[in-house]
């Protein structure tokens, strides 16, 4: 029952305190970090809520499974009055409507053995608990790794803004050089041209960048339950990891995968609930022995006349045993079912195996190759800065062209682009390897500590 507990491990306390993140209409202020727009999504995401519900009601359901072990006591009162015929009128009643007669009663009954029918019940809902809250488990997991890719396409939105502004400021630079030259004569007008075709595309290019920022902006904001058009401050991340050295092997994800991911365990407690539920079929056709005992009271007047037989105390107590001899077949097809519903359960463990661990290892291939390309893409970044800066001056000296410094600062905006994508990227394939291996709350509290 310990890996149970891994399903309560994403339900921030705010939930379900005295927070008021449920029921508030704006953003809250100030810079928030990437734990802070997850414990803010959690708290106002109704998927997530409703899979919670979903986990309670099956811990009801698995503890109302306990009474099956303990006595049933029932009791009951009565109150009536008998109307009496002339014909059927005798010594002792008047015809008409008779006295008031009461009653009282109550009764126990408690099943003493029934060869673990109960046992197996009881276990089948405690192991339908623990698949709901590895269910719960997947579903906040899911819900988190959506939020994080959108936090940090936001980020890579807003660093190509930024990205975008620079170009702006080079072709700005550009265009200025060009139109110094042109009027002291020592280029013609098409380079004046050129550089203002590059100043229009660079604008534009920057309209399109914070476009993309405010609809990226808009999508984090929906997913925390907020209107798209309000505006939300979040916090950058340094890329400072995705060393070798940091790499765990294969074989120990897979490892902590079997240990850890939610769709395994929940895959793992439903096959043992089908098992339970066919112990459970069979044991149906075996005999079930009961106690029971009750005591009455009677207080039945006709008249003034007082009859033992009318008003008395009765009490009784008995042993019983039943066993079901024909139930019009239904007991051996309930039971077939049961034990096609176990087969159906262990191939389903297996095929959620299978895809788990192929998650695992896409998400670690992709990671990787994230690495590579984030290292990959600083060496261009870095090298298509000194090549525009190197253009930039040759051409100021006129030993480079303006198509020269147009290609230059064409292959410096691609670079950026391109490193800003790798960097957040690299998060995003991080988060996805925590996903695989059902550990992503681990992945994230490491983050916040670097």
């Amino acid at each position: 029952m310990k890996k149970l507990f891994l399903v309560m491990m994403f339900m921030p306390m705010m939930a379900f305190g005295s927070d008021d993140c449920a029921t508030r209409s704006t953003v809250p202020d100030g810079v928030h970090t990437l734990q802070d727009i997850i414990n803010l999504g959690l708290c106002r995401n109704p998927q997530t809520a409703a899979a919670y519900a979903s986990l309670r009601s099956s811990r009801f359901n698995k503890n109302a499974g306990y009474a099956d072990y303990l006595p049933s006591v029932s009791a009951s009162v009565s109150a009536g009055k008998d109307y009496v015929s002339e014909a059927s009128a005798g010594i002792n009643r008047n015809p008409g409507w008779q006295d008031w007669s009461y009653g009282a009663s109550i009764s126990a009954s408690y099943l003493i053995f029934d060869f673990g029918r109960r046992t197996a019940d009881m276990n089948q809902m405690i192991a339908t608990y623990r698949a709901a809250g590895f269910d719960y488990s997947e579903t906040v997991q899911n819900f988190v790794y959506g939020l994080v890719g959108s936090y940090y396409e936001l980020l890579n939105a807003m660093a190509n803004v930024e990205s975008a502004e620079s170009a702006l400021k080079v072709a700005q630079t550009a265009y200025d050089t060009a139109s110094k030259k042109f009027k002291a004569g020592v280029v013609a007008r098409a380079d004046v041209l050129k550089a203002e075709t590059t100043l229009a595309s660079a604008k534009l290019s920057l309209e399109k960048s914070k476009n993309n920022r405010e609809i990226s902006k808009g999508t984090l904001l929906t997913k925390l339950s907020f209107p798209a058009d309000q505006e939300i401050t979040i916090a950058d991340m340094s890329s400072s990891f995705g060393t070798d050295a940091e790499n765990e092997s294969i074989d120990e994800l897979i490892k902590i995968a079997r240990e850890k991911r939610p769709d395994l365990l929940k895959a793992s407690a439903n096959k043992d609930a089908a098992w339970h539920k066919r112990n459970a079929a069979f044991l149906k056709n075996l005999p079930s022995f009961s106690a029971k005992g009750s005591l009455s009271w009677n207080d039945d007047q006709f008249g003034d006349v007082f009859s033992p037989s009318t008003n008395q105390i009765n009490g009784s107590i008995e042993i019983r045993a039943s066993m079901p001899i024909f139930a019009g077949f239904a007991n051996m097809y309930g039971l077939r079912a049961a034990e096609n519903d176990y087969e159906r359960a262990k191939f389903n463990e297996q095929q959620t195996s299978n895809a788990a661990m192929m998650d695992v290892f896409t998400a670690y291939q992709n990671y990787k190759t994230a690495q590579t390309v984030l290292t990959q893409t600083d060496a261009l970044l870095k090298s298509a800065t000194e090549s525009e800066k190197v253009t930039a001056g040759m051409y100021k000296v006129g030993r480079a062209t303006m198509l020269d410094w147009q290609t230059a600062q064409s292959e410096l905006i691609d670079a950026q682009k391109q490193n800003n994508a790798a960097k957040y990227d690299l998060f995003v394939k991080r988060a996805a390897v925590a996903l695989a291996i059902g550990d992503i709350k681990s992945e994230l509290e490491g983050k916040e500590n670097e």
